[in-house]
């Protein structure tokens, strides 16, 4: 899938409620499927398992013709899960399709979906200088940290100039942190919470840090969620499949 290019130099922008989205701006939506894989896995024999995680490795690649498809690890990091696969396409109906054909696959047989996020690109009201780093070619970073995050209503009923002030103080303590590249993205009327985050970094600290200044902003007071906060390893998918036994 042909995705738009975008400037480098990313940096942290907490985007709120959009206007109505910029012409020119694709169409993409955003799946964030967590599995865990049961333990009878780890009783098959190791041809077995090498050649589902062959099977399922090709699937991802056919799959990846059609969307965009990254692959993480979770093992150790989280107990309820073990792999993320994060899709990007301009249809829900592809990541339907590609979810139901890996349910035939001899390794599909043996995982489960233990939580799912989806969400939708739009532009930001207060900032026009980011591009989120899933509409851009670039290399995925080692790491990415993926969580809902849900602000309350009385967020979204304040002043629009006091909100972009607030955004304003937001953004300028993202600056700091360039070496982060954010993927934000709108659940609004697709899911559960009102965005889905991921940040993208080399270095853990470095996020660690960004978190613990976004704390001391003014918009912390208007956060009533951004848990669970899922730290994922980008690896290739068969790489991950053979790390879980």
């Amino acid at each position: 899938m042909q995705l738009r290019d975008s400037s480098k130099g990313q940096v942290y922008v907490e985007n709120s409620d959009t206007k109505i989205a910029q012409k020119g701006m694709p169409t993409l939506y955003l799946n964030f499927s967590f599995y865990k894989v049961d333990s009878k896995w780890r009783w098959l024999n190791d041809l077995g398992r090498d050649e589902a995680a062959k099977e399922f490795a090709l699937l991802i690649s056919t799959a990846n013709t059609k969307m965009k498809i990254r692959t993480y690890s979770t093992v150790g990091l989280r107990k309820e899960s073990d792999f993320m696969l994060w899709m990007i396409s301009d249809t829900i109906e592809k990541m339907q399709i590609l979810t139901s054909k890996i349910y035939t696959t001899v390794f599909g047989k043996y995982i489960e979906i233990s939580d799912l996020y989806l969400s939708a690109a739009r532009p930001s009201s207060y900032s026009n200088s980011v591009t989120p780093g899933f509409m851009t070619d670039e290399k995925p970073m080692k790491y990415n940290i993926v969580y809902p995050f849900i602000k309350s209503r009385e967020w979204y009923l304040l002043p629009f100039q006091d909100r972009k002030n607030m955004m304003d103080e937001h953004i300028a303590v993202g600056r700091k942190f360039p070496r982060i590249r954010l993927n934000t993205s709108y659940s609004f009327g697709l899911s559960d919470q009102d965005f889905m985050l991921a940040f993208e970094t080399d270095n853990l600290k470095d996020f660690q840090d960004l978190i613990v200044s976004l704390r001391e902003t003014q918009i912390s007071r208007f956060v009533v969620k951004d848990t669970p906060m899922i730290v994922c390893v980008y690896r290739n998918i068969e790489d991950i499949i053979r790390s879980l036994g």
